[in-house]
C-alpha cells in the first residue's frame, strides 16, 4: 500500500467509530462487522471478502496503540486527507502535489526529517539503505468456535475454514499469461520502490510502474488480471488450550493471512463460546458442583459418591454437623491450567428437605424435635438485627 493510499483511507469510518473511541469500542465494532461480513457467512456476495479485508486492515491499525498513534499523526500532518492533483498544502508549507511527485514543492519536512523514515514502519516502505521490495506481514484473521463445557475445561482440537488471498492457481503467482513471463521493471530496476528527492528530504514509495512488485507483466493472466493473487480457502487445525472461558479471545500465532514478499503470516484470533453444563460450573480454574444431602447425612455425617467431569465418581466425606452451603474441595478435578496442572472441584453441600413424610418419618422427627427442644437456631437473631 502506498503512502497516498494509506492517507486516503479513514479507518475510523470503516469501523464506524469516532476518533476518540476506546480500544473496547473499537474491538466491539470490529467483532460485529467481521461477523457480518465474513466470507464464510456471505458465500453469494463476491464483495464480502474485500469488505472483510478492509475491516481487518482497519482493526490491525487502530487496535495497536503505536500504529494508531502513527496513523493519527500522519493524517494530522497532511490535514487528515489527500486530494490527488496537488493544490493543497500541509503544515510547514508542504505542497501535496509536490509531496507525491505531482507539482513543485514549497517547503521541506519539519526538522529536515525524511518522510521515508517518518512513515517507513507505518506504510511498509523502505528506510535508509535501499534494498528490494519490502516484505509485509500478513493480516490477522478472527473467527469463532463453540466448545462444550468439558472441551473448554480439558482443551479441544478444532478445524477452521479460512478465506484469504494466495498465489493465483493459473499463473502460479507470476501474474503473466501461461507461456509468458514478467520482466524486470525498467523504472525501479526490480526494487519495487522509487525515491523522490524533495530537497531537504526524500520520499520512498512503491514504484508507480510496477506497483511495488518489481516486475512488469506485458501479457496479464486472464484469471487474476496480472495481480498474481487469487481468492482461496484453506482449512487449518489448531488446538484450543484447556481452561478457556466463555468469550475469551485466543491468539494462535502464524495462522492468519499469508505475508507478502516473504513476510511472515498474520495471527489467527479465535473467540471461544462455551456451552453451559446442567451439573457443573466454573470458578476460574476450579470446577463447581452442588450436591444434595439428606438431613441425617448432614447431621450425623456420611460418605457420598459424586460425579466428576472426567467421568469417574469420587467419594467425599460429609462431616457430622455439616451446614447447608458448606464447601468441600476435591483436589485435581478442575480445569487444565497453562502449566499442565489442574484446578480443583469445589463441592457445595445443599441439605435437601423431603416434601412429604410418611407416618414413621413424621413420628421420628417429632421425637427428634422434642429431644432437641433446648436448641434454638435463631437465638440472638433479633438482637443482631438491632445492631446490639
Amino acid at each position: 500500500m502506498s503512502t497516498k493510499d494509506y492517507l486516503e483511507k479513514d479507518y475510523y469510518k470503516v469501523l464506524g467509530v469516532s476518533k476518540t473511541a476506546s480500544k473496547d469500542e473499537i474491538k466491539q465494532s470490529y467483532r460485529k462487522l467481521a461477523r457480518e461480513n465474513h466470507p464464510d457467512a456471505n458465500t453469494e456476495d463476491p464483495k464480502a471478502a474485500d469488505r472483510f479485508k478492509e475491516i481487518s486492515e482497519a482493526y490491525n491499525v487502530l487496535s495497536d496503540d503505536k500504529r494508531r498513534k502513527e496513523y493519527d499523526e500522519a493524517r494530522s500532518l497532511f490535514g487528515g486527507s489527500y486530494r490527488p492533483g496537488g493544490g493543497g498544502t500541509g503544515p510547514g508549507g508542504f505542497d501535496m502535489g509536490d509531496l507525491f511527485g505531482q507539482g513543485p514543492g514549497t517547503g521541506g519536512a519539519p526538522g529536515g526529517e525524511r518522510l521515508s523514515d517518518l512513515f517507513g514502519g507505518l506504510f511498509g516502505g523502505r528506510g535508509r539503505g535501499g534494498g528490494g521490495a519490502r516484505s509485509r506481514r500478513g493480516a490477522d484473521v478472527e473467527t469463532e468456535t463453540t466448545l462444550t463445557f468439558r472441551e473448554a475445561v480439558e482443551g479441544a482440537t478444532r478445524s477452521f475454514k479460512l478465506a484469504s488471498e494466495s498465489a493465483c492457481p493459473t499463473c502460479k503467482g507470476t501474474g503473466a499469461r501461461t507461456g509468458t513471463a514478467p520482466r524486470m521493471c525498467p523504472k525501479c530496476s526490480g526494487t519495487g520502490h522509487e525515491n523522490t528527492n524533495l530537497g531537504g528530504f526524500s520520499l520512498s514509495e512503491p514504484c508507480s510502474e510496477c506497483r511495488g512488485r518489481g516486475l512488469v507483466v506485458d501479457d496479464p493472466c486472464p484469471t487474476c488480471n496480472g495481480s498474481g493473487r487469487g481468492k482461496s480457502t484453506r482449512t487449518i487445525q489448531t488446538r484450543i488450550p484447556g481452561g478457556v472461558s466463555d468469550g475469551q479471545r485466543i491468539r494462535i500465532k502464524g495462522k492468519g493471512a499469508p505475508g507478502e514478499n516473504g513476510g511472515p503470516a498474520g495471527d489467527l484470533y479465535v473467540v471461544v463460546h462455551v456451552k453451559e453444563h446442567p451439573v457443573f460450573g466454573r470458578s476460574g480454574d476450579n470446577v463447581t458442583i452442588t450436591v444434595p444431602v439428606s438431613f441425617p447425612e448432614a447431621a450425623l455425617g456420611a460418605e457420598v459418591r459424586i460425579p466428576t467431569l472426567q467421568g469417574f465418581p469420587v467419594t467425599v466425606k460429609i462431616p457430622p454437623g455439616t451446614q447447608n452451603g458448606h464447601k468441600l474441595r476435591v483436589r485435581g478435578k478442575g480445569a487444565t491450567r497453562r502449566d499442565g496442572t489442574a484446578g480443583d472441584m469445589l463441592v457445595t453441600v445443599e441439605v435437601a428437605v423431603p416434601r412429604t413424610l410418611n407416618g414413621d418419618a413424621r413420628e421420628a422427627l417429632e421425637k427428634f424435635r422434642a429431644a432437641t427442644s433446648d436448641y434454638d437456631p435463631r437465638d440472638g437473631l433479633e438482637a443482631r438485627a438491632k445492631g446490639v
